[in-house]
């Protein structure tokens, strides 16, 4: 296979990482990802990948804590979360580095977007962590920030379900999957891609999404080769 995306951001959710224990980290479910990541990798794709948190913490289930507050701590948990990526992907001979939106040097490097490219140039999977390293905005708008940010191609979005649907699979058994969407119609028919910021962002930058499944990490380097899996958004 050859690559036919040069540069990718992937966004992981944290659930994602969790497996089926629901919560926290499970190692044979990392592993079995970042394989996945290795196998685009050495296809020649330079990846960078966001992280989510929803396996620690959601800020919206945090009762009556700040909301600031709140989301801090839901950039911790991603923190947590792209050192075992990176973890992971060591152990299987991937060379990586971390970056923070929020400083934490003795840890990992600070977000810097020259640097994140230059280390992509040589080889390198980067995983930016910490989200924006702001309040009120998701992990999902990190990962259009970052794509935007570093000239990715395309943004791989690996999440439990193998594409789009019109409305929820696991409670709908008619629910019709799409092969194709605009991001026009995402926002217009409210569909689960994306939070609304995100998908502007994205529509706005001219950057593609391709939502597919993670439960076959597999599908990483499929959608690296250009395969086609899930469901591409993107503005006709």
């Amino acid at each position: 296979m050859s690559v036919k995306y040069k540069r990718i951001l992937l966004k992981l959710s944290g659930e994602a990482l969790a497996g089926d224990k629901g919560f926290g980290l499970d190692v044979e479910t990392i592993h079995k990802i970042c394989a996945g990541i290795r196998d685009a990798h050495a296809l020649g794709a330079q990846i960078g990948i966001v992280v989510g948190g929803g396996n620690f913490w959601r800020g919206r289930s945090s009762g009556e804590m700040e909301r600031t507050r709140a989301d801090q701590i839901g950039m911790l948990a991603t923190a947590m979360n792209g050192l075992a990526v990176a973890d992971a992907l060591e152990h299987l001979g991937v060379e990586v580095r971390v970056q923070t939106a929020l400083t934490m040097q003795q840890v990992a490097e600070p977000y810097i977007r020259n640097r994140a490219i230059r280390h992509m140039e040589k080889g390198r999977v980067v995983i930016f962590a910490c989200g924006t390293g702001n309040p009120f905005f998701s992990t999902d708008t990190a990962a259009a920030l970052r794509a935007a940010e570093i000239n990715a191609d395309i943004i791989f979005k690996a999440t439990m379900v193998d594409g789009v649907y019109d409305k929820d699979p696991k409670k709908n058994p008619d629910a019709k999957k799409y092969e194709s969407l605009t991001f026009s119609r995402v926002l217009a028919d409210q569909l689960a891609v994306m939070d609304s910021t995100a998908a502007t962002m994205c529509r706005d930058n001219a950057l593609p999404i391709l939502v597919f499944d993670i439960l076959h990490p597999e599908n990483i380097a499929k959608a690296a080769a250009g395969e086609p899996i899930g469901t591409l958004v993107a503005e006709q």
